[in-house]
């Protein structure tokens, strides 16, 4: 190990140091030369590699020169273009008038078992230059999947929405990412669209490619986004679009549904779309996704040509959204050691040895999701209790799928482990688990009935909600008579209403911002003091904590009766919210260990 120490007398034992501390040009000869250093900070040189002075010449890491796609000097320290620099350097010396074309900035690094490349400029360079362009995310396999040991790879390009020239790339993954590299910047060096990233001709078999080799397929996505075949939406946009002003669509299986799904995500496969048609909304924007964007793209395909016009596909998926949204968890070293249980010891206190019980080894490498655990529950349904399935895969996200499914059915997870981007993970099937009788043990359900409208109860539900849903519980709320207050839009549309409806809605309290407190009220005095303390003392508002529920993928369910008896129409309720009866309330509770009357 290593132990780092701080100016301030802190240290911090680590297995691993990195340093991360930039480059600068080494300029002082130059400096005292007199001749000129760049607002880049470097050796300012011509086309010929020339300085100020004429009869010296400088290359490398040291000289700033004009960049291919900004036209502005730059700094670029790598060694391809230094050498190149060197020998056209070395032919003008001699008399040639050889230009140097600049460099785009190609570079690869080995990260543990993976390989990270890019070339060219990214979105956040692009954005800085003020050039307008669009990108796209893929997630290929290395070669073809059923051919052994096809790795996931990563692929983003940027490029212009109106002529398609290509202006980035950057790829993730295990192998061949080095050639694919090569193959972007060729096409950006020589000012290449993505129409010839199209018609590059690989060389193909199975071993080494696809029949659509993943560069070749990064330029027909991209084509697609040019002509209007797809309108992407990038992750960033979802992550900030307002909840209400979503409608999420979920097309995958319903097996991978039930692993995870983003909030409030409504789940009609692909397969059943087209039948399915009745249950979506023309008024609203539909943002379709799948695990990798193919099935997402497709979906909205079929959306459009049955004429909803407002409709947009998560590029890249669910996978890149995860990736992209994941929260950086920060672990504190607090001088003590924690010594985590192995996995095959967690899911029973005396787990018998791998080899003790009958294996099934599964190869599911080069599958993308759903197909490996598709895989392994196909295999585990003609097990018998006791036996176990070893499956390898190289689908980064399997594990905790497997995870997740085992502690859905009953099965227990034996062990996994990861290395050279595979998966190995251990299964061991388990008695069926009991879905009817529902213990402080096994059942997690929690059912709220919302039967208030004073905003301290209200505030009560949902931290309580959001408490148990934080801990991977399902939770319900089902809002009847006064707690319907409490889900009302803050801006409603008009809507016909009788006598009885305009009645109720003059006495009642328009949204969630009229409510009052249960006690000390004082005209509606108490609830302003009450918000203005909590804002004071960073406490959550009334509405940021229902949206925090809804995130966490909590249900609100409105009951239809008190909707009808109060005059309350369901387009002055928040989007998210379902309308259901009595029924619908005591089938959640009949699943739940917990049911709160408020």
């Amino acid at each position: 190990g290593l132990k780092v120490t701080f100016k301030n007398g802190q240290s911090i034992a680590a297995d691993i140091v990195i340093l991360s501390i930039g480059v600068r040009p080494e300029t002082n000869l130059a400096r005292a030369a007199g001749l000129t250093v760049g607002p880049a900070g470097g050796i300012a040189v011509n086309d010929y590699l020339q300085t100020s002075d004429e009869s010296i010449y400088a290359i490398g890491d040291a000289i700033e020169y004009r960049h291919p796609i900004t036209g502005k000097p730059w700094l670029n320290y790598l060694a391809g273009p230094a050498n190149r620099q060197g020998r056209i350097a070395a032919d003008n010396i001699l008399g040639a008038k050889i230009a140097y074309e600049g460099s785009i900035g190609t570079s690869i690094a080995k990260v543990f078992d993976m390989t990270v490349a890019s070339t060219g400029l990214p979105g956040k360079r692009l954005r800085v230059e003020g050039i307008d362009y669009m990108s796209s995310t893929i997630h290929p396999s290395s070669h073809a999947g059923y051919y052994p040991d096809a790795m996931p790879m990563s692929i983003k390009i940027t490029f212009d929405k109106q002529t398609g020239r290509l202006y980035g790339g950057q790829i993730v993954g295990y192998d061949g990412v080095d050639k694919r590299i090569d193959e972007l910047a060729l096409v950006i060096k020589h000012e290449g669209t993505i129409y010839d990233l199209m018609k590059v001709e690989q060389a193909y078999a199975p071993p080494f490619s696809s029949a659509k080799d993943p560069v070749a397929l990064a330029g027909y996505v991209a084509e697609d986004i040019i002509i209007g075949k797809t309108n992407p939406i990038y992750w960033r946009e979802l992550r900030d679009i307002e909840m209400e002003n979503k409608f999420l669509l979920d097309v995958r299986t319903p097996d991978e549904f039930a692993l995870g799904t983003l909030p409030g995500a409504v789940n009609i496969p692909l397969d059943e779309l087209r039948d399915r048609l009745t249950e979506l909304p023309k008024d609203r924007m539909i943002y379709t996704f799948c695990a990798v964007g193919l099935r997402g793209y497709l979906a909205y395909r079929i959306l459009t040509q049955h004429g909803f016009e407002k409709v947009r596909n998560l590029s890249g998926g669910l996978k890149t959204y995860r990736a992209a949204t994941a929260p950086i968890i920060i672990h504190e070293d607090n001088g003590s050691e924690i010594e985590e249980m192995p996995i095959q010891q967690k899911g029973a206190a005396s787990a018998a040895p791998i080899a003790a019980a009958k294996t099934i080894r599964v190869d599911a490498c080069g599958l993308q999701c759903p197909g490996p655990i598709l895989k392994m529950k196909k295999t585990m349904d003609g097990l018998a209790s006791g036996e176990r399935v070893e499956i390898t895969a190289t689908d980064p996200g399997f594990p905790r799928d497997a995870a997740a499914w085992c502690s859905s059915t009953g099965n227990q997870l034996v062990s996994k482990e990861a290395s050279g981007g595979k998966s190995v993970v251990i299964i061991e099937k388990g008695e069926p688990k009991s879905c009817n009788i529902v213990t402080s043990c096994e059942g997690k359900g929690k059912t709220f009935i919302m039967f208030s409208d004073d905003l301290d109860k209200a505030l009560a539900t949902f931290v309580l909600a959001n408490g148990a849903a934080a801990t991977g519980q399902k939770v319900t709320i089902f809002f009847t008579f006064w707690g319907l207050n409490v889900i009302k839009k803050l801006h409603k549309p008009k809507v016909e209403k009788d006598i009885f409806g305009k009645m109720f809605g003059m006495m009642l309290p328009s949204s969630s911002k009229k409510l009052k407190l249960s006690k000390m009220s004082m005209g509606g005095i108490g609830g302003k003091m009450m918000r203005y303390i909590m804002k004071e003392k960073g406490i959550d508002s009334l509405e940021s904590l229902r949206q925090q529920a809804l995130e966490n993928g909590v249900e609100f369910i409105a009951c239809q009766m008190s909707m009808d008896v109060m005059g309350v129409k369901q387009e002055e309720l928040l989007d998210e919210v379902t309308i259901g009866g009595v029924a619908t309330y005591m089938e959640r509770a009949d699943n739940a260990n917990v049911n709160l009357f408020i």
